[in-house]
């Protein structure tokens, strides 16, 4: 039916303001499942005890893996739009000057392309991202604490988890066009 009368249309603005409010809605919901799953994983000698309130290296991680994924489904230019005003709107939810919120989102960028090399998988990266970012080696066995990788038991586990934190751009733009 959506098809008779066209795709809803969307201003660059817009689309920034959904993707940036819903990621935060999401994160600060969802974390507390996260961090609990990760506090009781069996593949742990010790409970990481993380915080239910600390959720923001885990948002950073849920941000910088779902921008790899804007240019794959926004028509060149409003990539790049919608990439910048996510960043500023990011930088204003936390008080930040843009740049530095962008400098951020840049160094989670690198360090889950180091450490996910020679994958290129997204979703891979975002659970290493979180691996390291919480410094959760120092809760493993000696063996995967020496080598300093994650499990690969818990690693699977958290990827199936990472997936509900990916957006769906191909359902969005198929169902909403992005004009300027």
């Amino acid at each position: 039916m959506l098809a008779l009368f066209g795709k809803k249309k969307l201003t660059d603005e817009k689309v920034a303001n959904i993707i940036v409010n819903t990621t935060m809605e999401t994160v600060e919901k969802g974390w507390p499942d996260v961090a609990g799953f990760i506090n009781d994983a069996p593949e742990f000698v010790r409970n990481p005890n993380l915080s239910e309130n600390d959720f923001g290296r885990f948002l950073m991680v849920v941000v910088a893996g779902n921008f790899d994924f804007i240019p794959r489904h926004f028509v060149e230019g409003h990539d790049r739009v919608i990439i910048r005003l996510c960043i500023e709107k990011f930088a204003r939810i936390f008080d930040l000057p843009t740049e530095e919120f962008a400098a951020k989102i840049k160094e989670y960028r690198t360090l889950m392309s180091r450490v996910n090399h020679p994958s290129k998988n997204t979703l891979y990266a975002m659970s290493k991202g979180v691996f390291y970012k919480y410094e959760l080696n120092k809760f493993q066995e000696e063996f995967f604490q020496k080598a300093n990788v994650p499990n690969p038991i818990f690693l699977k586990n958290l990827d199936d988890i990472m997936k509900m934190f990916l957006w769906d751009f191909e359902a969005f733009t198929e169902r909403y066009k992005v004009v300027g």
